[in-house]
């Protein structure tokens, strides 16, 4: 080395390098150790570095060819490289391969490879997470007594030409990653503009009235349905999980005139009830009252038919037996009648002469006394 064994003829310094380690006067420290009171040995540079040279082969200039080196030193960082490749795709993610920024493939969850930086990268978008569209409104603060309405979203026209003013909101998810990423320029924003002419149109097919009362259900399914076939069109990506109406009102403007109009048509409505069923008490009162006239004088007709065919048929018998013996037709026909007419007075019995009352026993007034013990 360069300083090794100088000054050997000056002051009788015995060598050991710059610090003059070994020396009768300890080198430049003035001490014999070679350094000042409490300090640690300077590290051997001289051995680490012959060290390093022996261990690969003299790959450093002056202990043999350089190449060795090289190539170890290469093959090294490829290898390093090459593993960078290695992936893993998260369970709520789905893995995009990119090749110089074009959209290869879609992976699924798992460990995966892909050619190393800057020939492939990948990205992991999460396709688990809803996502909220707000359509009409922003929500400042959380809560929906902070609202901000947005009116150029949220007024529409209503098939029978009325103005009404609807909040909504859009839950989707990302089906399809890379179609998402790369079909569409702005997806979210896609979005948004498709949900809100989705629900233009069917709004722009339905009465206000049916809005606002028990057509919401609907109108929801029928916007979720055909902004979904829509976003498949585009080859978007997105499944719609969920529409939901959180507001659907009158414009401020109009809002009491319409509230009247409201009143006014539940007013009719509840005389319409009352008047149906007042009706759905009488007319089946009156037709329970007619048919049972209609009973009765059939019944009437029926027993008066019968009667004359009765006496008729005993007309005819009598006259037939009258034919027979007419003497004895005739003295029954007096008896009968006779009895007939003195059946239920009170009778006195007289002889001939008008002189005598002939007594009989009262067997009416005796049945009359002892019904009444």
């Amino acid at each position: 080395m360069p300083w090794n064994n100088q000054g050997n003829n000056q002051g009788g310094n015995q060598g050991g390098g710059p610090w003059g380690g070994g020396g009768n006067n300890g080198g430049p420290w003035g001490s014999g150790s070679g350094r000042p009171p409490g300090r640690p040995t300077p590290p051997e540079f001289d051995k680490m570095f012959r060290d390093f040279r022996n261990q690969f082969g003299g790959g450093i200039p002056g202990g043999g060819s350089p190449m060795k080196f090289i190539w170890l030193l290469l093959i090294v960082i490829m290898g390093l490289w090459v593993a960078t490749g290695f992936y893993r795709v998260n369970p709520q993610q789905q893995g995009v391969v990119l090749r110089f920024g074009e959209w290869v493939k879609t992976t699924s969850p798992g460990l995966h490879y892909h050619l190393p930086f800057p020939i492939e990268k990948v990205l992991t978008p999460d396709v688990t997470r809803d996502n909220r569209l707000e359509i009409g409104f922003r929500d400042i603060s959380g809560r929906s007594a902070s609202r901000r309405d947005i009116a150029d979203e949220s007024q529409m026209i209503t098939g029978d030409e009325n103005i009404v003013d609807i909040d909504f909101v859009v839950f989707w998810r990302i089906a399809d990653a890379g179609a998402y990423l790369f079909n569409l320029a702005e997806p979210d924003d896609t979005i948004k503009v498709a949900a809100e002419a989705v629900m233009r149109e069917i709004i722009g097919q339905t009465a206000i009235q049916t809005v606002l009362t028990e057509g919401r259900q609907n109108v929801q399914t029928s916007v979720r349905q055909k902004l979904q076939e829509l976003l498949d069109e585009y080859k978007s990506g997105v499944r719609v999980r969920e529409v939901q109406l959180l507001a659907v009102d009158p414009p401020s403007d109009v809002i009491d005139a319409f509230n009247d109009v409201q009143r006014a048509r539940q007013d009719r409505d509840r005389l319409k009830n009352e008047a149906e069923a007042f009706r759905n008490d009488i007319v089946p009162r009156a037709r329970g009252e007619a048919a049972r006239l209609v009973a009765e004088a059939e019944a009437y007709r029926e027993e008066v038919v019968s009667r004359a065919q009765g006496d008729a048929s005993r007309f005819d018998q009598v006259y037939t037996a009258y034919e027979m013996d007419k003497d004895v037709t005739r003295e029954r026909i007096y008896i009968e009648t006779i009895e007939e007419v003195f059946g239920n007075i009170e009778k006195i019995i007289i002889d001939e002469d008008g002189k005598s009352v002939v007594p009989y026993l009262p067997l009416k007034e005796l049945g009359k006394a002892r019904n009444a013990n």
